[in-house]
């Protein structure tokens, strides 16, 4: 059975000391010009439709990403978000056709919940 939160994310920390997550990695190559135009066709239409389907948290709390009262702040999707889900594995593709390394991690607790919407939780990690 999966876990009730997914998050696909980079299996190294960034120079911010956290794990990027899948749509961070892929947008990084697209504005960096790394994507072939198929590639860059996928995440500009898939990123419209997130943006056109889901509330963005900032827009409801701007501070849910902030670093000194949320630190290490993540966006996990539901594990019944099954329209956003379906959309994974075109990233997924593209991650790997850069050799970008990823993983999935899968939760029943994510961390303390700072935004929750049908699709999505924004979580802080508890202290290791």
């Amino acid at each position: 059975m999966t876990a009730p939160y997914l998050r696909w994310r980079a299996v190294g920390r960034n120079r911010h000391g956290f794990f990027p997550g899948l749509l961070a990695l892929v947008n990084g190559l697209g504005h960096a010009g790394r994507l072939s135009p198929a590639h860059e066709h996928f995440r500009t239409t898939t990123n419209a439709w997130f943006h056109a389907n889901l509330t963005d948290p900032v827009t409801v709390d701007p501070s849910v990403y902030d670093r000194a009262r949320h630190p290490g702040a993540a966006a996990w999707f539901r594990s019944t978000a099954d329209d956003c889900l379906a959309r994974i594995p075109g990233y997924l593709a593209i991650l790997d056709a850069h050799q970008v390394p990823w993983e999935r991690v899968e939760s029943a607790d994510p961390g303390r919940i700072v935004y929750a919407d049908t699709h999505q939780v924004i979580a802080v990690p508890p202290p290791h």
